[in-house]
């Protein structure tokens, strides 16, 4: 049942934030090493979201819609669940912001 839960996540939260992240950092021309770190954390933290999602399921589906929807902030949705991708966050933020 985990590994479904767990390819559920990947699927509608993980992979979709990932890909985000990564097409926004593209755009901005982040360097090589920004783009592989907040990737790296991102697929690493996978388990961890995962137990999020067991324990709090109204956090998961508020969740997915606020992602699929495009209402919820990428790095703010991975910070929340996985704190410890803080570095690779803050890292990528200035390529993140909007250029004004």
């Amino acid at each position: 049942m985990n590994d479904l839960i767990a390819a559920l996540v990947s699927l509608l939260l993980t992979g979709p934030l990932q890909s985000t992240m990564e097409e926004k950092l593209a755009a901005a021309r982040a360097p090589q090493a920004v783009v592989a770190q907040v990737s790296a954390c991102a697929s690493t933290a996978a388990p961890v979201v995962v137990e999020r999602v067991l324990g709090d399921p109204w956090w998961a589906v508020t969740t997915v819609v606020r992602v699929w929807t495009g209402l919820a902030d990428p790095e703010a949705v991975l910070l929340d669940a996985a704190p410890a991708c803080r570095p690779a966050i803050e890292a990528a933020r200035p390529f993140l912001r909007p250029s004004i």
